[in-house]
């Protein structure tokens, strides 16, 4: 039995990372896999989670548009489609553009969804091209045309984050990995619109060498380490580690995970613009939060503080 610390960390290297080695390592998490990563490995577990359906591991990769049209009706045909989870702005009222940020799976689905209206065919055909992985199973024979009157350009992160306040906060995402127990996780999972890929316990063995043979906890806040009430939950954890690792002898993983507790350490990987992170905020670090939530929010949000500074403020961790 191992016994560690929550921590929340905000992964700036992904953002270092070309979209299709992104979605594998957070795609990875979920079933500990991160050992396979390659440098080939990044396409053929894309295309597997493609063929799967396995949608939710597309959304851990975000990229921003600026589309220029050379007509309003252009425009209203694509707001009338009501493109879901996409973030859609007009900076400029008078001028026919768009900015518009979405995961790659928002921007596949809403291909799947509306493939005849102009704007969408013409992003999509500018989308594959550049990233041909991500549309592979999605332009038929004829593939993707291009669309006249249709000018997309792709926003690099410097961009994004070079834009004013208000767009700042609803078109750059952000993903943090947390390290906590299923207690956090199960709240945390209740926050829209956000993207979420979490440790599995149905795959994950606990009794193999790469998990040293063991369980991993999460310190309790609650208790205090040599307390009579530590003591009572260290017990309690070493029973339950006995317990399922003498099922694991016979039964499979998602059978044995049932006597787990929610000290138990899971991982989660929380992806959202930091419009959501700021709602987040607002009610993970109040006085009314659960405490073991607070134990990460708090200095998660010092740290958003001081990176976006102004878009968090009036924002008091307590």
């Amino acid at each position: 039995m191992r016994i560690v610390p929550a921590t929340a960390t905000i992964l700036d290297e992904l953002d270092r990372q070309d979209m299709a080695r992104r979605i594998e390592i957070c795609g990875r998490l979920c079933y500990k896999s991160e050992d396979k990563i390659t440098a080939e490995s990044a396409e053929p577990f894309i295309r597997k989670v493609v063929s799967h359906g396995h949608n939710s591991v597309m959304e851990m990769a975000a990229l921003t548009v600026r589309v220029r049209c050379e007509t309003e009706a252009i425009i209203d045909q694509f707001l009338a489609a009501l493109p879901k989870y996409l973030q859609i702005d007009r900076p400029e009222k008078k001028e026919k553009t768009l900015l518009i940020s979405g995961t790659v799976r928002a921007f596949r689905e809403m291909y799947q969804s509306w493939a005849n209206v102009k704007l969408i065919k013409g992003v999509t055909a500018y989308l594959a091209a550049r990233h041909p992985l991500f549309f592979f199973d999605l332009g038929g024979k004829r593939g993707f045309l291009n669309q006249t009157g249709v000018e997309v350009e792709k926003l690099s992160l410097a961009e994004v984050d070079a834009l004013p306040a208000d767009l700042l906060a609803r078109h750059r995402h952000l993903a943090v990995r947390f390290i906590t127990n299923r207690a956090v996780t199960h709240e945390l999972v209740r926050h829209r619109p956000c993207s979420f890929l979490q440790e599995s316990q149905r795959y994950c063995r606990y009794s193999q060498d790469k998990f040293g043979n063991e369980i991993t906890f999460i310190k309790p806040m609650f208790f205090k380490e040599g307390s009579e009430e530590y003591r009572l939950w260290q017990q309690a954890m070493l029973e339950t580690e006995k317990i399922y690792l003498k099922l694991l002898e016979t039964v499979t993983p998602q059978a044995a995970r049932t006597v787990l507790p929610n000290s138990c350490k899971t991982e989660i990987i929380v992806y959202a613009n930091l419009l959501e992170w700021r709602h987040i905020f607002r009610l993970r670090t109040t006085r009314a939060a659960e405490p073991s939530m607070r134990e990460v929010m708090n200095p998660l949000l010092e740290q958003m503080q001081e990176r976006f500074p102004g878009l968090f403020d009036g924002i008091q961790g307590e």
